[in-house]
């Protein structure tokens, strides 16, 4: 096993643009507790526009990021220490690869208590909230009692594992569409984790499924895990093209992986009466449209998708089986102390995943 440094490096974030990287003590694990040497993590979308200062981060009498803070949830790594009864507690031994869910819940509220624990009252995710939910952009990473952990075989490859937390949510998401054989799914937004709901609903095998983004280069990502039609907005005209198929009544199922408010308002359009419309979205902005189409014109079956309940299982036996992969999508790999440019990179179209390593 590897010596445990008493310092790491962690990257910290104090106020939207002020991350810095710090030399901080590494955390040591209590009863119930593991710490992970950290292998990778990756650069959400979230991460970005937390940086960037969006409302839902920062404003309010209460504001859900706690700074100073280890930013990161997307990582893996490694189990090197184990506190008393973690081993038995988590089912993990010391050199297993291992991963903590994003949530990190109270396990007290009704929520946690009901076995819906994604939706946890307290809701502390790691890298948002300091001492109880550090993040993953650092050496190391100590889980606490409530944290949700999974081994990772090794046959998941690096890139793969550090794509788990992403393609659980795609997982997630896809589910809360409840494609069915026959239908017509449109997936608007081809980034990272709209790459890894193509692979998934392409699994589902729907009668046809579109992929929409602005980016051509990741629609032919998209055409390679399966999309049957790709349509640029800049060139297509993508209701034309939708009502072609489905005999001008729009698609069955729309899932909004775009993140803007122009991705809500198309599907609101594109969806047939009836149809199943699937927000999976984290907003930098507020968004209007007009309701009456959901209810009063449509009677759509409007469904949040929120992080990755009970899905890491079976995102890591579909890599760990080859059905699904982050070949493609993981663009970039940079040393944690270049994670300026790496936020950078995220956040423009010249990467899709990102992914620092200490």
């Amino acid at each position: 096993m590897p010596d445990i440094n008493e310092k790491m490096n962690a990257v910290v974030c104090h106020a939207p643009y002020d991350y810095r990287l710090e030399n901080r003590d590494t955390p040591r694990p209590g009863p119930n507790e593991m710490l992970l040497k950290i292998v990778a993590c990756g650069i959400c979308a979230s991460d970005c526009k937390c940086r960037s200062g969006a409302a839902m981060f920062w404003e309010g009498d209460d504001p859900w990021v706690k700074a100073p803070v280890a930013a990161g949830h997307e990582f893996f790594g490694e189990v090197v220490e184990l506190g008393e009864g973690a081993a038995e507690h988590f089912g993990v031994s010391l050199g297993d690869r291992a991963i903590a869910e994003q949530i990190v819940p109270c396990d007290k509220c009704r929520y946690c208590k009901s076995g819906q624990y994604w939706m946890c009252e307290v809701h502390n995710i790691h890298g948002f909230q300091r001492v109880v939910a550090e993040g993953g952009m650092a050496e190391y990473l100590k889980v606490g009692p409530t944290g949700r952990v999974h081994r990772i075989p090794e046959e998941v490859s690096e890139d793969d594992a550090a794509f788990i937390e992403p393609m659980s949510c795609a997982v997630h998401a896809v589910n809360r569409g409840d494609i069915q054989l026959d239908d017509v799914v449109v997936i608007a937004g081809a980034g990272a984790i709209g790459l890894g709901m193509v692979q998934i609903a392409h699994l589902k095998t729907p009668r046809k499924l579109i992929v929409i983004d602005m980016v051509d280069e990741r629609l032919e990502l998209a055409k390679k895990f399966g999309a049957d039609i790709v349509l640029n907005p800049a060139r297509d005209d993508v209701e034309a093209e939708v009502r072609a198929v489905t005999d001008g009544y729009g698609c069955d199922v729309y899932i909004e992986a775009t993140g803007v408010p122009a991705g809500v308002v198309q599907g609101l359009n594109l969806i047939r009466k009836l149809g199943r419309f699937v927000e999976f979205s984290v907003f930098g902005k507020e968004t209007s449209v007009d309701w009456s189409i959901i209810g009063d014109r449509k009677e759509l079956d409007v469904r949040g998708a929120h992080l990755a309940p009970y899905t890491y299982p079976v995102t890591i036996d579909l890599f760990a089986r080859g059905l699904i992969t982050s070949q493609g999508i993981v663009t970039h790999r940079l040393a944690l102390a270049d994670f300026q440019q790496g936020f950078e990179l995220a956040d423009s179209t010249d990467s899709i995943k990102v992914l620092l390593k200490p």
